[in-house]
């Protein structure tokens, strides 16, 4: 007599099982996870930490790569910590190339709160002022960052890795580009210069230099030198484009340009009224005994004294005189125009 048929299991009963089995292998793993974090893993330390210590965080770090770096500098305490409040920090991919200002000992959250904080970012700020020369942009670079004025004066010698336009002849002055400029730790003094030279590229392809030198008929080289002049004979802007128009025409006319700015950038120290013994100073530069434009700019040009030099006021003026102690300058093709308001403000103390 054969043996009864066997009955297979119901699918209710193997669906039991196989849940109970998911459940002990998800158990299994969150207790692997546990081990993992408290024994191998995810140490962290607590609190905000303690000292400081400057880490730097590359371009195309991870937050792998970040974690390695807070381990190794001190910081944290392991990378899965921080690998673990990265994944629950939305902005973590924010964090931005560049050094910053931590703690040791501190737990991965608050270590990363800190690379998200913009003011734990270490950077210097240099201010470059419209119309200051070579040798006082220098002297703003060394006074606010870590570079050394060997090492920029070494960098402007080698002007041909400096970025500067073709134009320029590798000649510096004019093309580091008044503005604030943020600068790392750890820049180099050429990498420094070539942020300000990199600006007035921006600067001067925002305004169309090149195309606008042309329609003038001058060299792009020309409008640097003319804006120069503008930023040391007026700081009003409603008399820059003015200004332009009175030395374009003097160079029109083959008159000597007779600027003080060009003699002042001369002296150490420059003053309001030139002395006959300083506008007979036998230099290129100087421009009561030579025609025509200075050998080079004299300052670094700011947009506005570019703008004027590509789009100088119509008119016959070719003279100006400042008139008032707020600037305010008188502009006329009399030169007996000129003389009279020219005694007039040295009688009012103006200069």
């Amino acid at each position: 007599m054969s043996s009864p048929p066997r009955r297979l299991p119901k699918p209710v009963g193997l669906l039991a099982v196989t849940i109970v089995l998911l459940a002990l292998v998800a158990g299994v793993v969150l207790g692997g996870q546990r081990l993992y974090r408290s024994v191998l893993g995810t140490k962290d330390y607590t609190g905000t930490g303690t000292g400081t210590v400057v880490v730097r965080v590359r371009q195309g770090d991870t937050a792998r790569d970040i974690g390695v770096t807070l381990v190794a500098d001190g910081v944290v305490r392991s990378t899965g910590a921080f690998t673990e409040a990265a994944s629950g920090e939305a902005r973590s991919r924010s964090v931005q190339p560049g050094f910053f200002r931590l703690r040791r000992r501190m737990s991965a959250a608050t270590a990363l709160q800190l690379l998200l904080d913009p003011t734990a970012r270490l950077r210097s700020r240099v201010t470059i002022p419209e119309g200051t020369a070579l040798a006082k942009v220098v002297d703003r670079i060394v006074a606010g960052t870590q570079v050394t004025r060997p090492d920029l004066l070494a960098a402007l010698s080698r002007s041909s890795t400096l970025g500067l336009p073709a134009y320029a002849g590798g000649r510096p002055e004019g093309f580091l580009f008044p503005a604030t400029y943020d600068v790392e730790p750890g820049t180099g003094a050429a990498a420094v210069l070539t942020l300000l030279t990199q600006r007035f590229g921006e600067e001067a392809a925002s305004l169309d230099l090149e195309g606008g030198a042309r329609a003038l008929g001058v060299t792009p080289y020309d409008i640097v030198k003319v804006a120069s002049l503008i930023e040391a004979e007026t700081a009003l802007d409603s008399d820059r484009a003015k200004v332009a128009g009175v030395i374009y025409n003097r160079l029109r006319k083959g008159m000597k340009l007779q600027l003080d700015s060009t003699v002042n950038y001369l002296r150490t120290e420059k003053v309001a009224r030139l002395s006959l013994v300083d506008i007979q100073v036998d230099s290129p530069y100087n421009t009561y005994r030579h025609t025509g434009l200075p050998p080079t700019p004299i300052s670094s040009p700011g947009g506005k004294a570019l703008t004027a030099a590509l789009h100088p006021a119509s008119g016959d003026a070719v003279f100006f005189i400042t008139i008032d102690k707020a600037g305010h300058s008188l502009f006329t093709a009399s030169y007996d125009e000129f003389l009279r308001a020219k005694a007039k403000a040295q009688r009012d103390g103006v200069y």
